[in-house]
């Protein structure tokens, strides 16, 4: 298991463009409310996980990193923009993006890994950046924290356009 956990715990929070989304998952919610606020940051990791079978099978999704780029560059400006969607909606879009967010994660499960471990390295990664943006997304409360929240949405739009474009 030397590796495994570690190696899955560690990939999402290495990466900026990993990080930024799955916060804004988080975030969103945060500020979309309840049942959002829970029921995003579950749909996630498991969808995710779904990703991650289909990276580890080997079939062929093309554009990951592009999909995992626009999660944050769309996360973002829903939060920027204060969108309100049905949750139905709302779950598709953060469902749709946990695939390639997943994808990336089992296509580059190492060889000598303990598959089992990595996945839940990843999935308890991806599950406390989600409660840091449900953290953040609490100052919703408060006039000045729905302002910095927009502007955190922005933030994370801005660095998913800076992995799309390959400035990061």
């Amino acid at each position: 298991m030397a590796g495994g956990f570690v190696s899955g715990f560690t990939h999402p929070i290495l990466g900026w463009d990993h990080v930024v989304a799955m916060v804004a998952v988080g975030l969103w919610g945060a500020f979309l409310g309840a049942p959002a606020i829970w029921l995003l940051p579950v749909i996630f990791p498991l969808v995710m996980a779904f990703g991650a079978a289909l990276g580890v099978a080997g079939v062929p999704i093309p554009a990951v990193e592009a999909g995992i780029a626009s999660s944050a560059i769309v996360l973002g400006m829903l939060i920027a923009l204060a969108v309100r969607l049905p949750l139905w909606l709302a779950g598709a879009i953060v469902g749709l993006f946990a695939i390639f967010h997943g994808y990336a994660h089992g296509a580059e499960l190492p060889e000598a890994a303990n598959p089992l471990a990595y996945g839940v390295g990843f999935v308890v990664a991806t599950g406390l950046l989600h409660l840091i943006g449900i953290a953040f997304g609490l100052l919703v409360r408060w006039p000045a924290g729905t302002v910095a929240i927009r502007a955190g949405g922005v933030v994370i739009s801005a660095v998913g356009a800076a992995f799309l474009f390959g400035y990061a």
